[in-house]
């Protein structure tokens, strides 16, 4: 598994995935926006954490820069 996301890219999805999680499990939504809500927010909280975006790797797109993509890759 090769790092695709460049580190504003995982930054930003670790605050909006925890963002999001907030606003699903403190009570500020309700019904089915609960569920979507906290699955896009645990998603978005994984692949930041992980660096990994599957979508990125299946559009062969990468926010990684090129010296830091090679390497780890």
């Amino acid at each position: 598994m090769t790092t695709n996301e460049g580190s504003v890219d995982r930054i930003v999805r670790v605050i909006v995935g925890v963002a999001l999680l907030v606003v699903a499990f403190a009570g500020m939504v309700t019904g089915v926006w609960v569920w979507l809500l906290g699955i896009v927010g645990a998603v978005l909280l994984v692949t930041g954490a992980v660096g990994f975006c599957p979508l990125y790797a299946m559009l062969n797109m990468r926010t990684t820069p090129a010296s830091d993509a090679k390497r780890k890759g």
